[in-house]
């Protein structure tokens, strides 16, 4: 995984998110870990109402069977965790 400012993240899933017909209107980086020392700032998903809600699951569930994203998200943590680990070297 490239290591990515916070800023091109949340662009990059905002624009990935509305690929697919989705709109976060609170998306954004979290104001409090954004400005902190912190190598990585979390990433402010927000809240939305329930049309985008059921419509962010459908797309999760038409991309990838459950099993297929399930061990995505744990290769990425995995990624995650190695470059933390390079970091705090």
């Amino acid at each position: 995984m490239d290591v990515t400012s916070t800023e091109e993240v949340v662009a990059q899933l905002k624009a990935a998110l509305e690929g697919v017909g989705i709109v976060l209107p609170s998306l954004r980086v979290d104001p409090v870990t954004g400005a902190s020392e912190e190598p990585f700032a979390l990433v402010a998903l927000g809240r939305c109402n329930v049309r985008t809600a059921v419509r962010l699951a459908d797309v999760l569930r038409a991309c990838a069977p459950e099993e297929v994203l399930r061990a995505r998200v744990r290769e990425v943590n995995r990624e995650s965790a190695r470059t933390r680990s390079r970091q705090n070297r």
